[in-house]
């Protein structure tokens, strides 16, 4: 039985047993609940998701899928749903991401770290700002999507957080406190995260970075600054003409393409098969790029793994020192390997009393 091999016409028939059952006798037969995070919605009426995807499958693979088999969510009957051809609407919003977070803690902080109401003209603009990122796709938004009472809810989390607040926190989340100390901790490097992020989107820019769909932030990736800045920052990075003019610049002069975090030439080890090959990484913090031309200055020459170390933990070593904490583990590596060498019970020549 293939999980997710369900048709227009499979799905149509699930439906109208659902019509003509009733929602709640056609949930209890199959043992499904109530969706809690999409719906279907057909010619007007919204449907639980989960179980008619579920039970479409029994048109297609000869029995309908049990509610364990499978999640309702937009790895699979969501996503099925869609592909075959029908409208699936989030019924909660989506949780708040690091650089929505980021723009409110920002806003909050421009107001003496007080929370802001609906109404104010800030929090509608903000509002209209964060519809605008493109971080959370069209179909896990509902009609209330980071609205203006959404927003001051969030202004009250972050402000109920901070050190100096005496009354009792509102339902915030992790995140929150986690980006509201990033603030308070560095102030004026958060404070110009915000307004990348604002010229990013005023421009146009940061929309066209959507998401690639293996977006590596959340395991591999460390970037407090949020995903977006963090696209626009591996976008300059895979720019093949910047690095064909990196690389083109380091040859003039004589260099050769090794790592400058620890030396290894993919050309020596690989032969042809790695000549003229090396990574390329953009050495300004993201708060620090903004949107100006990106200098072959600001570039550096890394190998892969030397890439993936810089990006894996914030903050982000330069190469300079990353090379240093790699001479300094070669050097411990060395010391621990003389020292077994050394023959049990030999005196070490430096201590006067072995």
């Amino acid at each position: 039985m293939h999980r997710g091999a369900i048709t227009h016409a499979s799905v149509l028939k699930a439906l109208v047993e659902h019509d003509e059952l009733g929602r709640e006798a056609f949930l209890a037969k199959y043992r499904f609940g109530e969706a809690r995070s999409y719906v279907l919605v057909h010619e007007g009426r919204e449907y639980d998701s989960k179980a008619i995807a579920g039970v479409a499958h029994k048109w297609d693979q000869g029995r309908a899928l049990s509610a364990d088999e499978f999640s309702g969510g937009k790895d699979h009957a969501a996503a099925w749903l869609k592909r075959a051809g029908f409208q699936v609407k989030a019924i909660k919003n989506p949780d708040w991401a690091r650089d929505e977070i980021i723009l409110a803690c920002h806003l909050v902080m421009q107001n003496g770290w007080k929370g802001l109401d609906a109404e104010d003209n800030r929090v509608t603009e903000l509002s209209a700002l964060l519809q605008l990122l493109p971080i959370h796709a069209e179909a896990d938004r509902n009609e209330k999507f980071r609205n203006p009472n959404g927003v001051a809810r969030k202004t009250y989390d972050i402000a109920t957080r901070h050190p100096d607040y005496q009354g009792k926190p509102t339902n915030g989340g992790a995140l929150d406190r986690e980006v509201l100390n990033e603030f308070l901790a560095r102030p004026d490097e958060m404070a110009q995260v915000a307004r990348l992020i604002r010229q990013g989107i005023a421009a146009g820019e940061l929309q066209d970075l959507a998401p690639s769909g293996n977006e590596e932030f959340d395991d591999d990736f460390s970037a407090p600054e949020g995903r977006l800045l963090m696209r626009r920052h591996r976008a300059r990075e895979r720019n093949k003409s910047l690095r064909t003019k990196k690389i083109t610049s380091v040859l003039q002069r004589g260099g050769r393409l090794a790592c400058e975090a620890c030396g290894f030439d993919f050309e020596a080890v690989y032969g042809d098969r790695g000549a003229g090959y090396i990574e390329c990484h953009h050495v300004l913090p993201l708060h620090v790029a903004g949107e100006g031309r990106t200098k072959l200055s600001d570039l550096a020459l890394i190998c892969a793994n030397c890439h993936r170390m810089i990006h894996r933990r914030a903050p982000w070593p330069t190469p300079g020192e990353l090379r240093t904490s790699i001479e300094q583990k070669r050097a411990a590596d060395r010391r621990a390997a003389l020292a077994l060498a050394r023959p049990r019970g030999a005196a070490d020549e430096r201590d006067p009393n072995p």
